[in-house]
């Protein structure tokens, strides 16, 4: 997504941040340790991980803290898959897992999602390959419910399932839970969308204890103080202020419905969202001319020119303010469209 550098001339409605700012307990946090980066930051994040191991109710050797979620995946591909330990995941999913497995030469099985956009999670089912499924999906926003995804990781037992729950935060169902049960799951969260923190990097591995020691092998091979002194910091601010972050999402789920049914109104045909951004297209308007109008209107939403998804644009979910300021955008120009007609 693009990042314009003068933020003034945009409503950035494109890279499925947080509108909202980190609270004042975090700003507080991360101005206490602005004054000791002369010092190393802790290696192994022990009160991070703690603060987070207390969030999910698991223990904290079952937590690994990482530069966002990103560097969980890398660290992830770079573990359990090679040559000879192929992985999968859908056609229409996060962009960076095709990144990693080319980079990393590791052989791929992409499976197409359904028509309706929904991944089949028959397709999965004693794949017995290396499995990545970002739950709530990416692009599309749609959730599986946990207890399909449950199959998955029962009937590949031989083999690590990674479940992205990036937007997990944002109406669907968790799979932390699950790690107490099965020591071939693997899930990742990141504190860039729900709790304000995409500037500041921190994502989590959650897993059972063979799993993230496996990672932290690769951890301090390659990168030991992954996680800086503020951010680790910032990190346990915002799970012990965990009542703003969810009253953010909270207030974030409701604008989403609220868009969603004006987009509806407006003849746009919008996929079932869970996560903190809509997907959507309009049968009279391509996805690029949408795109490219907004962003001349100072509205700037994301276009993937790519098979099946070329038709949409994926709109984060800001304030309510900013959706309405996109609404009469799309209101202007579907009325200059039909009046071309």
């Amino acid at each position: 997504g693009e990042q314009p550098q003068n933020m003034d001339q945009f409503i950035k409605l494109n890279t499925n941040e947080s509108p909202y700012p980190p609270s004042p307990a975090v700003t507080a946090a991360v101005s206490r340790e602005a004054g000791r980066l002369n010092l190393y930051n802790d290696p192994t994040c022990t009160a991070l991980c703690q603060a987070a191991a207390d969030l999910w109710g698991v223990k904290p050797e079952n937590v690994l803290p990482t530069n966002g979620s990103d560097e969980t995946l890398f660290f992830a591909f770079l573990t359990f898959c090679d040559e000879k330990r192929p992985a999968a995941f859908p056609d229409i999913t996060y962009g960076f897992y095709s990144v990693f497995t080319e980079l990393l030469h590791i052989p791929t099985h992409v499976i197409p999602l359904r028509e309706d956009f929904t991944i089949a999670p028959e397709d999965y089912i004693g794949l017995h390959e290396n499995i990545v499924i970002a739950n709530p999906n990416a692009q599309t926003g749609i959730a599986l419910p946990v207890a399909q995804i449950e199959e998955i990781v029962r009937s590949n037992p031989d083999n690590v399932v990674v479940v992205d729950e990036a937007y997990v935060d944002f109406g669907a169902e968790s799979c932390v839970p699950l790690i107490r049960k099965y020591d071939n799951l693997l899930v990742t969260q990141t504190f860039s969308k729900s709790r304000s923190l995409a500037g500041a990097r921190l994502g989590f591995a959650i897993g059972c204890e063979a799993l993230i020691r496996d990672l932290n092998t690769i951890k301090y091979s390659i990168h030991p103080y992954n996680v800086n002194r503020m951010t680790q910091a910032a990190g346990c601010a915002a799970i012990d202020d965990d009542g703003y972050y969810r009253k953010n999402a909270g207030t974030i789920m409701e604008t989403r419905e609220y868009t969603a049914q004006a987009l509806k109104a407006l003849g746009f045909s919008v996929l079932p969202s869970r996560a903190n951004f809509l997907f959507a297209r309009h049968p009279g308007i391509s996805g690029l001319d949408l795109y490219t109008d907004l962003k001349k209107r100072g509205v700037l939403v994301r276009h993937f020119a790519k098979d099946r998804i070329g038709a949409f644009v994926r709109i984060t979910i800001g304030t309510r303010e900013q959706m309405d300021i996109l609404l009469k955008n799309f209101v202007g120009y579907h009325l200059m469209s039909m009046l071309k007609l």
